[in-house]
């Protein structure tokens, strides 16, 4: 069935190149349009999935009161003068103007409401104003002597662009709003930290690509220079990035800090793709027409790198298990990208070689980096001259196939330490480390950070028919002079009951018709950050600077605090925003890269099976596991914590491993059912295609390295993990494997040896008489 479908494949370009070549140009085309439709993905919606109960929840939350606000930050020395606080009523005013704008608050709302709605004018009215506010409602009025904010809300379920437009009004305003002497204005908050993610991320994109595409070239320029056209699998490379891009666009998958780290992966995987195609139809080309070169090629070679490719799918097929987006989208488009790679591939180079009339160099090479079946089999042997790369691997796999247990024993050693070690290497998992440094808006929330204080809460969501009930109200104070008495790790607890108590001289009310005479006295823009009407509430628990890890031991004993003080009837509290996504991303995180390799292990174990359907078939997975094991040491050693991102570093290792052995074990078969002799198979193997799996895989780690060249940590990071990863690979496809098809060539030989003594004992027996004869 294979062998039809890729024969047809194949007479169908040999006979209608210029048709195919249409084809792709036509896939192109479509493909650009799709590339405009390609949108960006930030915030909470990476980690948490938007349709999991937990996700429902924290939409509520944030759409109630973690809604996206710009934060104007305005320095001045000092905030509470009369012109800075007149200056800040007239841009309110102006920016309260604007659509899509919910409200605007900021120190002055909350004087004029002390004031009966008047600004007053002179300094000795505003602090005696100030003196007479409550301590907690003055703390969030003034919170520096240096600075002020004005916090301009927005509507809720704003689109991207819409909210991008919003965000560049707003700064017309500032522009134009001629600042009193010494005053600046910033903008922060959500939107401004978003629009300029996206542009960071589409920056970075342009960088990985580019970067990966001049490694590419070269690359190619280096090592492939003995083929006419060298650079052609650069360009199948780019046309099968640009589709996989319009695809992405057309089925609305969105573009975040994981898919940027895709791109890479699937360039220096493709490229590999590429080169084996050229390299085939290089090879066949010397010996006879360009009908059959193209006919081999694609016969040949097409279903070796396809099994190939969908051993690598399968691998990243394993990431769709993990209950974090981003890990799923990584999966999905790194899927897309190395099939689009692979079909554009596969049709295209041999196309464009009958319309330019390929004709290979005059001069027989000297190595080969095609595979498939028959590959390089006109290659001669390497004359003994000299030290050769090839002739070095050829002589190391005979030492290895002739006394394995040495190397084995040494590389399963390391694995099991490893293994041992992985549970300990650190997880992190906080946005503000994932993006570049140097990034405005990340460097305005620090400086905020720093004159305001640390920013890190506990977040507990309260929802209930009657949040404002007295009865609800006295709980949410028991609960957070519970926490505040017996957690040290909670520094302070803000919610509506902070400022009741505020505004009612530090005890509460007695009656529920005095706390309701309460809430009407307190500020409205105060109101609503803690209030959402009488059924919404949230509690903001100040904590010490924690690590992930210790924020989930306190998220857990909190959480234990509110089900054994038992909440009034009917309402619910439970903890959200950045302290509950992130700590459950730990626990996500933890699972899901062990499940995820896991099952990476087990759907390339079913596919070697069921496609190879030989005792040979299960060796690639144990290089590929030990090799699992050597990133977790490379990972301890080099001190690289897990992401999002490197927590797929399993299953890609997976895909990314089992290419290579499996091209190896591949060609063993074949020698040994040739030779008949495992040693000589190993040998022979090694010999003509090993110099080819080196290529193939320093074109892919030059494509991966690109990765480095990110300004986003989490990317960057992630491509130090994955260069040590192909590293560990190609160890473990040239010097693991041969030890382990000697093994199992030694099984293979005895197996035989004995059953085929076990048959000529049977001989006799068969010739003796039946009894009563």
């Amino acid at each position: 069935m294979i062998d039809q479908i890729f024969s047809s494949i194949a007479r169908f370009v040999n006979h209608r190149p210029r048709l195919v070549v249409g084809i792709i140009g036509l896939v192109i085309l479509i493909a650009l349009v799709g590339m405009t439709m390609i949108t960006m993905q930030t915030g909470n919606d990476t980690y948490l999935n938007r349709n999991s109960p937990e996700g429902i929840v924290d939409n509520q939350y944030t759409q109630t009161f973690n809604a996206d606000s710009i934060i104007l930050i305005v320095d001045t020395s000092d905030p509470l003068n009369p012109a800075v606080l007149k200056y800040i009523d007239r841009l309110e005013g102006d920016i309260r103007q604007q659509q899509h704008i919910a409200g605007a608050e900021s120190v002055v709302d909350i004087l004029k409401s002390e004031n009966g709605g008047v600004l007053p004018q002179s300094k000795g009215e505003i602090d005696s104003l100030v003196n007479e506010i409550p301590p907690a409602t003055r703390a969030t009025a003034v919170p520096s002597n240096v600075l002020t904010l004005v916090r301009v809300r927005l509507d809720n379920g704003l689109t991207d662009s819409t909210e991008a437009a919003v965000l560049s009004t707003v700064q017309q305003l500032v522009d134009q709003s001629d600042p009193p002497t010494g005053v600046t204005v910033s903008i922060s908050g959500t939107p401004a930290f978003t629009t300029q993610m996206r542009a960071a991320m589409s920056s970075s994109m342009g960088v990985l690509i580019g970067g990966a595409m001049v490694l590419m070239i070269i690359v190619m320029g280096l090592l492939f220079s003995y083929v006419s056209y060298r650079f052609l699998p650069v360009v199948f490379v780019g046309l099968g990035l640009t589709t996989a891009l319009g695809l992405m666009g057309l089925a609305g998958i969105q573009l975040n800090m994981a898919v940027l780290g895709a791109f890479p992966v699937m360039i220096g995987l493709g490229i590999d793709y590429a080169i084996q195609f050229h390299a085939r139809l290089d090879e066949e080309s010397r010996k006879g027409s360009l009908d059959d070169a193209v006919f081999t090629t694609i016969t040949r070679t097409g279903p070796a790198v396809m099994y190939a490719m969908l051993a690598t799918s399968l691998g990243f097929s394993a990431m769709f298990i993990s209950a974090v987006p981003m890990i799923q989208s990584f999966g999905l488009v790194a899927m897309i990208g190395i099939m689009s790679c692979y079909c554009i591939s596969l049709v295209g180079i041999p196309a464009v070689a009958h319309v330019i009339n390929y004709k290979p160099k005059p001069q027989a090479p000297e190595v080969c980096y095609a595979v498939g079946e028959d590959a390089c089999s006109t290659l001669p042997a390497p004359k003994k001259k000299g030290w050769s790369y090839g002739q070095f691997l050829t002589e190391t796999s005979v030492r290895i196939a002739k006394n394995p247990i040495p190397i084995l024993v040494v590389a399963i050693l390391i694995a099991v330490i490893g293994f041992q070690l992985d549970p300990i290497i650190p997880i992190q998992a906080d946005q503000n480390n994932f993006v570049p440094s140097d990034m405005p808006a990340k460097i305005l929330m620090d400086k905020v950070t720093r004159v305001i204080g640390a920013a890190s809460t506990a977040d507990f969501y309260v929802e209930g028919a009657r949040v404002t009930d007295l009865d609800t109200v006295r709980w949410i104070k028991q609960f957070q002079d519970h926490e505040l008495a017996t957690n040290p790790d909670l520094t302070s607890a803000t919610s509506i009951v902070t400022y009741i108590l505020d505004y009612n001289g530090g005890v509460m009310p007695g009656t529920q018709s005095q706390l309701d005479a309460i809430l009407d006295r307190i500020p409205q823009g105060v109101k609503d950050q803690y209030l959402s009407g009488s059924m919404r509430g949230v509690i903001h628990f100040g904590t010490v600077s924690l690590q992930i890890p210790q924020e989930e031991d306190l998220k857990e004993e909190m959480v234990g605090d509110v089900a054994f003080l038992q909440p009034p009837q009917g309402i619910t509290v439970q903890p959200v925003g950045s302290f509950d996504i992130m700590t459950a991303l730990i626990g996500g995180l933890t699972s899901s890269k062990e499940e995820m390799t896991g099952l990476g292990f087990a759907l390339i174990f079913v596919f070697l099976v069921l496609v190879y359907r030989h005792v040979h078939a299960i060796s690639p997975l144990v290089p590929i596991i030990l090799i699992v094991g050597w990133n977790s040491v490379a990972m301890y050693v080099l001190g690289i914590a897990y992401t999002p991102l490197t927590a797929t570093l399993g299953s890609m290792t997976i895909g990314v491993a089992s290419e290579y052995t499996i091209l190896v074990m591949e060609r063993y078969s074949e020698e040994e059912e040739r030779l008949h002799d495992h040693i000589a198979a190993i040998q022979e193997s090694v010999n003509r295609i090993g110099t080819a799996i080196t290529v193939s895989g320093l074109a892919t780690f030059f494509g991966f390295s690109a990765l480095c060249l990110s300004n986003f940590p989490i990317t960057s990071n992630f491509g130090v993990s994955t260069l040590i990863a192909v590293g560990f690979s190609l160890c473990g496809a040239i010097f693991i494997m041969p030890a382990i098809l000697s093994l199992m060539g030694r099984f293979t030989e005895w197996w035989e040896t004995r059953h085929a003594r076990t048959e000529i004992q049977r001989e006799p027996l068969a010739l003796l008489p039946e009894s009563g004869e």
